[in-house]
């Protein structure tokens, strides 16, 4: 529950530190005093939106914190253990600029206001003056009834199932859709592909072929050279070798031809003749086994004409064949697994559907159970507000598409006289049976709620005379479960709460102040007997006001 507030430089007060107790707490003031002062600072704590407006006039900024004890609040304690925040403390504390901008802190660690709006989902209720508003709304409507039956995880995963659902939904008609357009490319890939399977180009092999082709072009040139080349070296007639042995023979006949640079001249032309009779050997043996193969030539030729043909046609250079080759048919696979996809997504999307089907039809019975328990729960303090011949109704029909929620339609509706159909409340509920339905609403809301501590805004507006003083008695028994906060211009519900804080406003040349405190017994007479009479107070307004107090403290016990 909230056991501490401390506002610093917000609106029209400088400095204000609050302690809050179990129970029911009233919060009084007159109009304009600051009570939605109070509530500001509650609500920027736990995550509202801030601007600059809020921070007091001259000064810096604005610095708000509340403290909560969570020693029974388990999945509190669970949301800060899963941050590795500490949990035997929980201070939440925002400080606003007067540039309008704002830092959060979750137990002194530094948060964002997202982390606030969530922890303070574990840990306070507001139900506001302008819930009645929100009444018209059939959302409203479903939400409430979802609270009171108390599946709203499972309504949680339920709208994450139906966004699957209808992603896969959507992703499949596309699929379908573009089926045509496919199967006329999977068409063009299998013929692109056929024709250069039909090709077969390996890796390397348009090198080969070209260097091949070179060679079978100039082979009559290459084997006359060959030949002449072998015949300038072993001719009997002026070829290399028999010139050598002339000029050896010639050489080792001059005396000292075994000595000095003679004899190595005459080592050099040994070997000479040695190198250009291995040389003639392989030149002759080259001639000799080469044959002309005009045949392969023209292979060769249709084969490099055949893959430049493909390559223009593909628009690619002749050595990107083989890796278009490749890619195409990587693309062809997956259009031919595309057909087994498709039967993939449509089985998947028939087991989401089935999913979703049975989780809504679990919800909507829930829905049908809580709705009769609800409904009589509702009734039932419509009759304590005075409105016994009303009678309420919470209609669950079916809806003709399914939705993130669900498949229904919940719809709130009442009749306020006998024999009159129930109709939904926007059609039959004047403006003071509207408030005082909202008011039976929220109390029965609130019953269900699991959070420690409950703030209604003024929630009785619109109410009064005995139905208000039975309004503070149902606030003052919630607060038997739970720490309740009311906001109230009524004397009857002040006067049944458990603790009395009223609010003031302060002026004076320089400056505005609000001030608030916890009234002691013979402050709460004064108070009430303001509310009850006005500024000037009669010795018989503050017995009224005595009575009053007594009477209900007494009663409450």
């Amino acid at each position: 529950m909230l056991i501490q507030l401390a506002i610093r430089d917000f609106a029209i007060v400088d400095t204000l530190d609050l302690e809050f107790h179990s129970g029911m707490t009233a919060i009084t003031g007159e109009t304009g005093a600051g009570k939605s002062i109070l509530l500001g600072a509650l609500g920027l704590c736990l995550g509202e939106r801030a601007d600059a407006g809020g921070v007091r006039h001259g000064a810096e900024r604005a610095d708000l914190s509340a403290r909560f004890d969570i020693t029974e609040r388990a999945d509190a304690r669970a949301w800060l253990a899963a941050r590795e925040l500490p949990v035997d403390d929980c201070l939440l504390r925002r400080v606003v600029t007067a540039s309008g901008r704002s830092k959060a802190w979750i137990n002194g660690q530094p948060a964002t206001v997202t982390d606030l709006r969530e922890l303070g989902e574990h840990l306070i209720d507001v139900h506001s003056q302008h819930a009645h508003q929100a009444l018209l709304n059939e959302e409203t409507h479903r939400r409430l009834l979802d609270d009171a039956a108390g599946h709203q995880a499972a309504v949680i995963q339920l709208a994450a199932l139906y966004k699957e659902w209808h992603a896969l939904r959507r992703q499949y008609r596309e699929r379908s859709e573009n089926d045509e357009e496919r199967q006329a490319k999977r068409q063009l890939l299998r013929y692109q592909v056929e024709e250069l399977d039909q090709l077969d180009l390996h890796a390397d092999e348009l090198a080969q072929l070209e260097q091949e082709q070179e060679t079978l072009a100039h082979l009559e040139e290459t084997l006359r050279e060959a030949q002449f080349a072998a015949d300038s070296c072993d001719h009997d007639e002026g070829g290399a070798l028999t010139l050598l042995q002339q000029a050896t023979q010639r050489l080792s006949k001059v005396p000292g031809s075994d000595r000095g640079g003679l004899s190595e001249a005459l080592g050099m032309l040994n070997d000479a003749q040695i190198q250009i009779e291995e040389a003639a050997r392989e030149l002759h043996h080259f001639v000799e086994s080469t044959e002309m193969d005009p045949q392969r030539l023209a292979w060769v030729e249709d084969r490099l004409g055949e893959i430049h043909r493909i390559a223009r046609k593909h628009h690619v250079m002749p050595e990107e064949l083989t890796e278009l080759h490749q890619r195409l048919a990587a693309d062809l696979a997956v259009l031919e697994n595309g057909d087994d996809d498709l039967e993939t997504l449509r089985g998947k999307l028939e087991e989401l559907r089935q999913q979703y089907r049975e989780a809504a039809r679990k919800i909507s019975e829930t829905r049908q159970r809580t709705a009769k328990r609800f409904a009589r729960q509702v009734q039932d303090q419509l009759a304590f507000l005075g409105m016994e011949k009303a009678s309420f109704a919470v209609d669950v029909s079916p809806l003709e598409n399914p939705q993130p929620h669900g498949l229904d339609r919940v719809s709130l509706q009442m009749s306020a006289n006998p024999g009159q159909p129930a109709r939904p409340l926007a059609k039959v509920a004047s403006g003071g049976e509207l408030s005082r339905v909202s008011l039976a609403i929220q109390v029965v809301a609130a019953s269900h709620s699991t959070l420690a501590t409950l703030v209604f805004d003024e929630v009785d507006v619109g109410i009064s005379g005995a139905t208000a003083e039975i309004v503070g008695q149902l606030l003052r028994r919630l607060g038997g479960q739970a720490q309740v906060m009311t906001v109230t211009h009524l004397p009857q519900v002040a006067a049944q709460a458990h603790q009395h804080l009223h609010i003031e406003k302060r002026s004076n040349d320089r400056a505005t102040r609000t001030q608030m405190s916890q009234l002691d017994e013979a402050g709460r007479v004064r108070e009430l007997a303001r509310m009850l009479g006005g500024v000037k107070l009669s010795d018989r307004t503050l017995a009224h006001a005595r009575e009053m107090l007594d009477a209900s403290q007494s009663a409450a016990h």
